[in-house]
């Protein structure tokens, strides 16, 4: 950038763009996005390292919540239980871990080797108070389920109906 360019009164007045460059420039960013959101969630080993969301782990997770208790179900294919962490706070429940995968196939002319590795954190905030003595973590077959029996307290939470004027 030159040092003229900072002066209001010597800059050089640009083209505006045309309607035409304006409709390729927008259509270019639409299916850049399309592209970004299709590819969210897969392993596209070989596209890592260029940004994006596509180096990242974040397992799906369900909540659910009863009159007695919460249960949040988390899905993490691929892992031992001795990977995952679970911790619960007053307000909020953390699920971290660390994912390691490593895939090999042998041929008669080939050789072929995969590694991947990454860590994750989940943190689900709580609407209400859960008892932490009580609560139960349970991995079976890639699916945590965290079991978070409420507070009586937060059972005698009492409800308004909600009517039409």
């Amino acid at each position: 950038m030159a040092i003229t360019d900072l002066i209001p009164w010597k800059r050089e007045e640009k083209a505006p763009i045309k309607r035409e460059e304006q409709a390729a420039q927008s259509l270019q960013q639409e299916m850049n996005r399309l592209f970004d959101e299709f590819f969210t969630g897969f392993d596209l080993t070989p596209f890592r390292g260029f940004g994006g969301t596509w180096d990242a782990f974040r397992p799906s997770v369900d909540v659910v919540e009863s009159d007695k208790e919460i249960k949040v179900s988390a899905e993490l294919p691929g892992l031992d239980e001795k990977h995952i962490d679970v911790s619960l706070s007053r307000d909020a429940l953390t699920i971290k871990g660390e994912k390691k995968e490593e895939r090999e196939q042998k041929g008669e002319n080939y050789y072929r080797m995969e590694r991947s590795y990454g860590n994750f954190q989940r943190t689900i905030p709580l609407p209400c108070e859960v008892d932490t003595d009580d609560a139960d973590a349970v991995f079976k077959n890639g699916v945590l389920t965290i079991t978070l029996p409420k507070t009586a307290e937060a059972q005698a939470c009492k409800k308004i109906s909600v009517r039409a004027a």
